[in-house]
């Protein structure tokens, strides 16, 4: 059998060129004597099979923020449903929206008096932490916590700040916090939550 290979190779020379796929499966030769060839060869191989790992590495990557972000999307519907029904929308985002997110709390925090009690932040908060442009932004090292957590700080490993578009134009802000890094992804994950600052903006206005 091995002669009947070698001989196949001999005879058709470019079969292994025609295919460098299998170059994946094939064990790299050994140096004799000091050739070179041998070592360009393994090194060769070598190269190939870490680029196939590391995009392995990024596929399973991508999936795994890909069913937390579409996870996230849905648990963010149920949240908005309960916002519609909702008869205290403030009550309803701190006590409901944790549990239907999958998350430890969820805070209303403006930087005016409100007349439904809502906690006050410093002026400038909310510029500060989101920064410019953005409407939401998921922290795997979050900042400010007893600030934009309070009494729920000790809980929170990761975070997810999300602007809450009031038709007044006073700077409100929805503060998300978890232990779960799954429960809020930093990949595509802050459209959904923008989304999410806009109902909870729309169930303030009624």
């Amino acid at each position: 059998m091995p002669e009947a290979v070698a001989a196949f190779l001999q005879a058709n020379p470019d079969f292994l060129a025609e295919r460098p796929d299998l170059y994946r499966v094939l064990s790299p030769p050994k140096r004799i004597h000091g050739e070179r060839l041998a070592d360009h060869m393994a090194a060769m191989l070598q190269a190939e099979r870490r680029r196939v790992r590391s995009l392995e590495a990024e596929m399973d990557a991508a999936v795994t923020a890909g069913r937390a972000g579409y996870g996230l999307a849905i648990r963010v519907r149920l949240a908005v449903l309960a916002l519609m029904r909702a008869q205290d929308v403030v009550e309803a985002v701190t006590q409901e929206l944790p549990a239907l997110l999958g998350i430890e709390s969820c805070c209303l925090l403006a930087e005016r008096p409100d007349r439904r009690g809502i906690p006050l932040l410093p002026p400038g908060t909310v510029a500060r932490v989101l920064g410019p442009g953005r409407d939401a932004l998921v922290r795997s090292v979050p900042t400010d916590i007893d600030l934009l957590h309070q009494e729920a700080a000790p809980l929170v490993l990761r975070d997810a700040l999300v602007r809450v578009p009031i038709w007044t134009g006073h700077p409100v802000l929805m503060a998300l916090g978890t232990r779960d890094p799954q429960a809020l992804p930093t990949r595509q994950a802050t459209a959904t939550l923008a989304f999410l600052g806009r109902a909870v903006a729309a169930a303030l206005a009624r």
